[in-house]
């Protein structure tokens, strides 16, 4: 099938490591990966404050670049969630296109692709964050507070790697407190929760915290770099790619 692949700013500016992963792990399932050059912010954060009305020019620019992909995947659960929430166009019928068929990359390799079985090996452990968008928005995996049976497509891919021990908070569905623009504007607020995400996270003792947003682990990472710890954060792509 042909992918269109959807790298958000912030993964193309500092964690470019994050897209190569998704592409060979897409490649490696037999996937056509097509990353269109010209494509720039989904418009989230004009969203995120209130201003959705000024994305019309990025709304534009995302369906001229994706609206000929069987598939759209991005290894974001927040700005995958936006599309499908505000992607509008005046090619209403491409813009609905890509927001019936734009997924996030854990519930694309289970939902879509069936993916039973990875070549992955990753012998660290490993502890879990699932972002609010991911987990609320998109239903990657059940919230607490519903009385429903568990479930989360990131652990269950991260239970094909080899070698990997899982780790997860005893509060495992809780804000890490980035929040898009939260973080800016209520930033002590989001540092206290920032810092209780990795002091559940440090008592597990784990070597990694992994997550399906690269915008809770940039979060994270600046809380543990200040506090000089050895936990390192990585995609969820980035565990699934390793062999």
């Amino acid at each position: 099938m042909k992918v269109g692949l959807f790298v958000p700013c912030y993964i193309d500016q500092f964690y470019p490591r994050v897209a190569v992963a998704t592409v060979e792990l897409l490649e490696r399932l037999n996937c056509e990966v097509i990353f269109p050059l010209n494509q720039t912010c989904c418009g989230q954060p004009m969203a995120n404050s209130g201003f959705a009305g000024l994305a019309k020019g990025c709304n534009k620019n995302f369906v001229e670049n994706f609206s000929n992909f069987d598939y759209v995947v991005s290894p974001s659960g927040s700005c995958v969630l936006h599309i499908k929430e505000h992607l509008t166009d005046e090619n209403e019928d491409a813009a609905l296109h890509i927001r019936r068929h734009v997924f996030e990359l854990t519930e694309f390799l289970l939902d879509v692709l069936k993916v039973e079985k990875l070549p992955s090996n990753f012998p660290h452990k490993v502890g879990v964050h699932v972002g609010c968008h991911g987990q609320r928005g998109l239903h990657v995996c059940s919230m607490s507070e519903l009385v429903a049976s568990p479930f989360s497509k990131p652990e269950k891919l991260l239970s094909m790697v080899k070698n990997l021990q899982m780790m997860l908070p005893e509060r495992w569905d809780e804000c890490c407190g980035f929040g898009g623009t939260f973080s800016v504007f209520e930033e002590a607020v989001s540092v206290k929760m920032g810092k209780d995400r990795i002091r559940e996270h440090k008592e597990n003792q784990v070597e990694y915290i992994t997550s399906t947003d690269v915008s809770c682990l940039m979060h994270l990472e600046g809380i543990l770099r200040r506090k000089k710890s050895d936990i390192r954060v990585i995609h969820i792509a980035e565990i699934l790619n390793a062999i």
